[in-house]
C-alpha cells in the first residue's frame, strides 16, 4: 500500500469553503484581510447629490413649486397648497337620499370611525389656501395662509414661487406669528411679484415696533391694504398718518385702508385727519370698532370740509407757486415775453377786481394775445406771490395755467374744486368706481404733470386766513362703535351740509363731491338724535348702492 494513503478510520479534512489554494503559495493573513476589504466606498448608482433650491426653475404652478423647494430647502412635512373652499349652498335631503344615507354613511360604522376622526384634523393641518382664476392651476387670483407661522425660510421659498404667478392680486396673512423682521422681508418680496398684486392683508399680527406704515411707502404699489385687529395705538396711527401724506410727501396708490378692531383713541384719530389734509387718493377708509371720541372726530369732520392752512403749509404754498411760474417761464420762448408783459401785467392787477366787464375785456385779450395762459410773466416772482396771498379772488396768476376759463373764475371770485381733481384720481389709481373723465388724452398728461402738492388747489382768503376747500375725494368712512357723541356728531352734520352745498354750486359733476357713505351708528348717542336722523337723510340720496336699489324697485313696479 502507498503511504501517501490515510490511515484506517480517519477521514481526510475536507477544506474550508473559499480557501483553496490556487497555487503552491501560502497566503498571509494580513493580505487576504486586505483583499477582502473594498478600497473606497462608492454612492449608489442612481443616488444624486442633494439638489440646491437657488438651482431649480419654476414652472409656474404654485403646488408643484412650492413643494419642491420646501423638499430642498429640507422641510419633511409642509403645508400643502389647497383650492379655498367656497360656502356650500344649503341642501334640503329628499326621502330617498336620506335613506340612502342611512345606509352609507361612514360615521354609523365603526370600521370607519378612525377615518373620519382623522379627517377632522385635517382641517386644522397648516395649509395655503389659494383662489384660481377659471379653475386654471397656474393661474392663482389670490392666496390666503392662515393661524400657522410664516417663518423667514417660508418667505425665501414664496420669493421663488411667487413671481412666476402672473395672475396674483391679494395676498391675506390672518395670524401668522409675523415680526418687525419678517414683516421687511415680506415687504422687500412684494415687487418680486407680478404687477397685478394689488391687494394685501395682515390681520391679527401685532407688531411691536406698528411698522405698517412700511407698506404704504412712496414707492408702494399697493392699492387695497387692511390691518385689523393688529392692537395698533396712537401711535402707530401716527405712522400711519405720515404714510399717507405729509408737507413733502404724499402716498398716491393706496386706495382702501382698513384699521377696524384696532387700538386707536382721539390722538390717533388726529393723526390719520392730518394724513387726509393733502392725500388725494384714499377714497375708502375704516376705522370701525376703536376708541374714537369726540375730539377725535372733530378732526376728521373737519378734513372734510373747508379748513384753514397751517402757516407752514402758507409758507410751502407760496414756494410751490414760485417754483410753478418758474418752470412755466423757461418753457415759454422768449420772443413773445415782451410783447406780452403789458397784457400779463394788467391781468396782474385787475385779478381782485370783482368787475365783470373788465375780467371779460382782459380774456377777449387774454384769447387774442397769449392762447398758452397766463404763464409768461415779466414781474419779479415775489411780487407775483405777494399779490397772490393779497388778492381775495382765491386764484393766483400762475395757477390759472392750464385753463383759460380758471381765469374767468378767478375774477369773479369764486372758490371751486379744481377741475384737475378726476384726472389726478384716475391718473393713480386703476379700477375705481368714481366717474371716468371725459378730458382728452393731452390735457389728461399735462394735469397729471402739474398735480403734485393739493396745496396747489384754489382757496379761498377770509379774515387774512388761506382756505382750503377740504378733501372731497374721500367717499366712504367708517366710524362704527366708536365713543362718538353727539358733539362729535355735530361736526359731521356740518361737514355733509358743506359737502351737500359745494356739490349743489357745481354746474357739471367733473369732480369728487365728498362722502358717498358714512357711519356713525353704534356710537355713543341714541338712534333717535336730530343730529344723527339730519345725517341719515342727507346721505340717504348720495348712497349709491341705495339708489340702485330704489331704481330697480322702481324699474320693477313701472316696466
Amino acid at each position: 500500500m502507498s503511504s501517501e494513503q490515510s490511515a484506517p478510520g480517519a477521514s481526510p479534512r475536507a477544506p474550508r469553503p473559499g480557501t483553496q489554494k490556487s497555487s503552491g503559495a501560502v497566503t498571509k493573513k494580513g493580505e487576504r484581510a486586505a483583499k477582502e476589504k473594498p478600497a473606497t466606498v462608492l454612492p449608489p448608482v442612481g443616488e444624486e447629490e442633494p439638489k440646491s433650491p437657488e438651482e431649480y426653475q419654476c414652472t409656474g404652478v404654485l403646488e408643484i413649486d412650492f413643494a419642491e423647494l420646501c423638499t430642498r430647502w429640507g422641510y419633511t412635512d409642509f403645508p400643502k397648497v389647497v383650492n379655498r373652499p367656497r360656502p356650500h349652498p344649503p341642501f334640503v335631503p329628499s326621502a330617498s337620499l336620506s335613506e340612502k344615507a342611512t345606509l352609507d354613511d361612514p360615521r354609523l360604522s365603526g370600521s370607519c370611525s378612525l377615518n373620519s376622526l382623522e379627517s377632522k384634523y385635517v382641517f386644522f393641518r397648516p395649509t395655503i389656501q389659494v383662489e384660481l382664476e377659471q379653475e386654471d392651476s397656474k393661474s392663482v387670483k389670490e392666496i390666503y395662509i392662515r393661524g400657522w407661522k410664516v417663518e423667514e425660510r417660508i418667505l425665501g421659498i414664496f420669493s421663488k414661487c411667487l413671481p412666476p404667478l402672473t395672475q396674483l392680486q391679494a395676498i391675506n396673512f390672518w395670524k401668522v406669528g409675523l415680526t418687525d423682521k419678517t414683516l421687511t422681508t415680506f415687504i422687500e418680496l412684494l415687487p418680486l411679484c407680478s404687477s397685478t398684486l394689488r391687494k394685501v392683508s395682515l390681520e391679527g399680527n401685532p407688531l411691536p415696533e406698528q411698522s405698517y406704515h412700511k407698506l404704504m411707502a412712496l414707492d408702494s404699489t399697493i392699492a387695497h391694504l387692511s390691518l385689523r385687529n393688529n392692537n395698533i395705538d396712537d401711535r402707530g396711527a401716527q405712522l400711519l398718518g405720515q404714510a399717507l401724506s405729509t408737507l413733502h410727501s404724499c402716498n398716491r396708490t393706496l386706495v382702501s385702508l382698513n384699521l377696524g378692531f384696532n387700538h386707536i383713541g382721539d390722538e390717533g384719530a388726529g393723526y390719520i385727519a392730518d394724513g387726509l389734509r393733502l392725500n388725494r387718493s384714499l377714497l375708502w377708509l375704516s376705522l370701525a370698532h376703536n376708541r374714537i371720541q369726540d375730539k377725535g372726530a372733530l378732526k376728521l369732520a373737519e378734513v372734510l370740509r373747508a379748513f384753514e392752512l397751517t402757516h407752514t403749509e402758507v409758507v410751502e404754498r407760496r414756494r410751490l407757486l414760485l417754483e410753478k411760474g418758474t418752470q412755466e417761464r423757461s418753457r415759454s420762448p422768449s420772443s413773445s415775453r415782451h410783447g406780452d408783459s403789458k397784457t400779463d401785467r394788467e391781468k396782474s392787477q385787475m385779478v381782485g377786481i370783482s368787475n365783470s366787464a373788465l375780467v371779460d375785456k382782459t380774456d377777449k385779450t387774454q384769447t387774442m394775445k397769449t392762447p398758452k395762459g397766463l404763464g409768461k410773466k415779466k414781474e419779479k416772482s415775489w411780487e407775483l406771490a405777494k399779490k397772490e396771498e393779497k388778492s381775495g379772488s382765491g386764484q393766483s396768476p400762475t395757477q390759472g395755467t392750464p385753463k383759460k376759463e380758471d381765469a374767468t373764475k378767478a375774477g369773479k371770485g369764486k372758490v371751486t374744486i379744481p377741475e384737475q381733481k378726476p384726472s389726478r384720481i384716475k391718473g393713480i389709481k386703476i379700477g375705481s368706481r368714481e366717474k371716468r373723465s371725459i378730458l382728452p388724452e393731452s390735457e389728461l398728461v399735462v394735469e397729471a404733470t402739474e398735480v403734485i402738492n393739493p396745496l396747489l388747489e384754489p382757496v379761498e382768503h377770509r379774515d387774512g386766513k388761506v382756505f382750503m376747500p377740504g378733501n372731497k375725494v374721500l367717499l366712504h368712512l367708517n366710524l362704527l362703535r366708536n365713543r362718538i357723541t353727539e358733539v362729535g356728531l355735530e361736526g359731521f352734520l356740518a361737514t355733509v351740509q358743506y359737502q351737500m352745498q359745494f356739490s349743489k354750486a357745481k354746474s357739471v359733476s367733473k369732480g369728487p363731491v365728498g362722502l358717498l357713505w358714512l357711519s356713525l351708528a353704534k356710537n355713543c348717542f341714541t338712534p333717535q338724535c336730530p343730529a344723527y336722523a339730519i345725517i341719515q337723510e342727507l346721505m340717504l340720496p348720495r348712497d349709491p348702492i341705495k339708489a340702485k336699489l330704489r331704481e330697480d324697485e322702481a324699474m320693477a313696479f313701472f316696466p
